[in-house]
This record gives C-alpha cells, structure tokens and sequence, in this order.
C-alpha cells in the first residue's frame, strides 16, 4: 500500500463552497432569516393536501420526464411542450445549460456581481467566465455586447439581477440581443419575475418567441414558496430544451416537488395574493431605508441591496447579534431579503441605528 490519493481535478483545489443563509441563534431567542430570498409564507393549505398525498407513493421513482409537470407549465405559458425543461430549481437548470456548453475554451459571460452560482457552475463545466462589471448596480449591456467574442458559448442576463434587485428593460435588452451571435445561447435567468411592477421590464417568455438563440429560466422556489421542494424550468426553444433535458441528472425533481409544482400553478390567484403582498412590504422598507439616508437601488426583487463596502462584516454582525440573518457579501454589500412585517420592523430598527451608511458603488 502506498500513501498515494485519489486524483481529482485541479479546479476543485480551493473551490469554495456554497453558503446556504441560515439563521442566527440569540439569547432572546427571537430570529428573522433575511438571507435567503425564500418566501415567508407556508405553501398554500391546498398545496400542502397535495404534498401530504404525494409523500404517500415516494417508494416509487418519480418520472423521470416529469410530462405531467411539463405540459402543466407548457399550458400556463403557452408554449410547445417540447420548448420546457426542468431541473433541480433553476440553479439546478442552469448547471445543465454549462454542462451543454462548457467545455475547454469555451466562454460564459455574466454581470458582476450576479448570482454567486455562476462562477462555480462555470468552473465545473470547464468552461472560462468573462465577468462584466455592473454599472449603476445593473448589467452593462453594452460592455457585455463588446465583449463577446467567437468563443462565447453563453451569456447569463440576471433580471431582476441578484443580489442588487435592479433589472434590465426592454429597449436595451432588445438592442443588445440583436448584437448577440445568433450561435451565442442568451439566458434570462428571470427566478423573480414574478415580484416585477415595472412595466418597462420584458417577459422573457415573450422575447425569446421570436429569438431561437434566448431561454428563460424560472423556479418554484420564490414567488410559488417551494424553495425546500427545488423545482425549477427552462422555456426555450426545441434544440436548447432538448440539450437541458439530456444533461439532466435522472430522477432529479422528485415526486412530490413534481405535484407540488403543479398544484401551485393551479393555486396561482390566491398565491399572487401574498406575492402582493411582499411587493408593498418591499416598497415600505426600501422608502424608509432611502428616508433614512440609506443609497438602496430600485429593486423589483423580493429584497433590497445595500452596497457597504468595508463596514458589510461589520453590519452584518451587527444583524446577527438581533437576531437578523442577511447575505453579507465581503468588502461589497448586503442583501436582505423581504420577510414577515415583523421581522422587516425589526431589520429597519437596526439599520436605522447603524453608525453608519453605505456608499455609492
């Protein structure tokens, strides 16, 4: 026997790991977990019969094409059955888009900062990241568009953009995917569309119609309050669905998630409610932040962005310490996430009693 190891790939030498939000424990007692954009509510009483039942047959294998699901989102967006994919939420999809495309040489580009996914899927998928620097806490489109070259494989467009809440409209998008190679892949990852009121801002669903080379991504995670389910889709056109579909990990969305998904998309009325409701506790905390002398970006998100440079540790302990988990992300800002009246109270007392303010980015 030798003390030789097993061989990995050097990509994975240092590669960090993901960080989940979790909530802080306090001698009070009393926590809000701000950190990970879930929804506060519980799945609808509906949702949760269709759960209860669905748990009953997990002795059996979910299947594998999950059609039920697929004609159910293919119906809801009017779109061909054969134009949807699904996967393990929609980080979960965008892991068999890279794994489609990635390969030596290959390029993915995306804004920076952006969902925090990216690179590491990027990594895995052998593939290099072209990151474009944010300007006014959105994409630079046209930077992006510059920067393009025969070896992008695919472009990442995060609207609304996470962590910074802000989106991209209709006029640029449009003037920049007409400058995209039509072999280039254009991905809107869209996981909060559904939290959008500016009516400038496009529905992916209804550009990527007339555009073979642009897919959509959405999840069940958010605005639909599965997050601990991990379901999301992609809506593209048949060559690009069809590459998602043969890189998918089998039995990957479960029986239940399966179920539960349809059954929220047939509970849509009465789950936009709440969704509304997180829509005007998001408008309420980022005016009182602004009133409180807070730079917070216009957000169509289910949080808000404060760019805080050096003092993010600092703030986010301080959170911590009342009992507030947010996304701290280091030397740049902090995302929280919108949350029950209570804890967005809570989370308000303590900025407003910070010493201090962000900083322009």
């Amino acid at each position: 026997m030798t003390d030789a190891s097993p061989r990995f790939r050097s990509v994975l030498d240092g590669f960090p790991a993901y960080q989940p939000g979790r909530t802080p424990v306090t001698a009070h007692g009393k926590t809000h977990k701000l950190s990970s954009n879930e929804s506060p509510f519980a799945p609808l009483p509906s949702v949760v019969d269709v759960i209860a039942e669905a748990a009953r047959t997990v002795n059996r294998y979910p299947d594998n094409g999950a059609q039920a699901l697929t004609l159910a989102i293919a119906d809801k967006f009017g779109v061909p059955a054969t134009h949807v994919a699904v996967g393990c939420g929609s980080v979960g999809v965008a892991q068999q888009l890279l794994e489609a495309v990635g390969e030596p040489g290959a390029e993915v580009m995306y804004a920076w900062r952006s969902f925090e996914a990216y690179p590491t899927l990027a990594d895995l998928a052998a593939a290099e990241s072209v990151r474009v620097p944010l300007r006014g806490e959105t994409h630079d489109l046209a930077a992006m568009a510059d920067a393009i070259t025969p070896r992008t494989r695919l472009i990442f467009v995060c609207t609304p953009n996470n962590p910074t809440g802000t989106v991209v409209h209709r006029t640029e998008l449009e003037n920049f995917l007409d400058l995209v190679p039509a072999d280039c892949l254009v991905v809107l990852d869209e996981a909060y569309r559904e939290y959008v009121r500016d009516e400038a801002v496009p529905d992916g669903i209804t550009v990527y119609r007339d555009r073979p080379n642009v897919a959509v991504l959405r999840t069940f995670s958010k605005a639909y309050g599965l997050a601990g389910l991990r379901t999301g889709f992609l809506i593209g056109h048949q060559p690009v669905a069809a590459a998602v579909r043969a890189t998918m990990l089998p039995f990957t969305v479960n029986s239940i998630a399966q179920a539960a998904a349809i059954a929220s998309l047939a509970a849509e009325d009465e789950l936009f409610e709440r969704v509304e409701l997180t829509v005007k506790e998001r408008t309420r905390v980022r005016e009182a932040l602004v009133a409180d002398g807070w730079t917070v970006p216009p957000t169509e998100a289910n949080f808000v962005w404060l760019r805080l440079g050096e003092q993010t540790g600092k703030f986010a302990a301080a959170c911590e310490a009342e009992g507030i988990a947010v996304r701290p992300f280091a030397a740049e800002g902090a995302r929280v996430s919108i949350g029950t009246p209570e804890a967005n109270d809570d989370f308000l007392a303590l900025a407003h009693a910070f010493p201090h303010r962000n900083t322009e980015p």
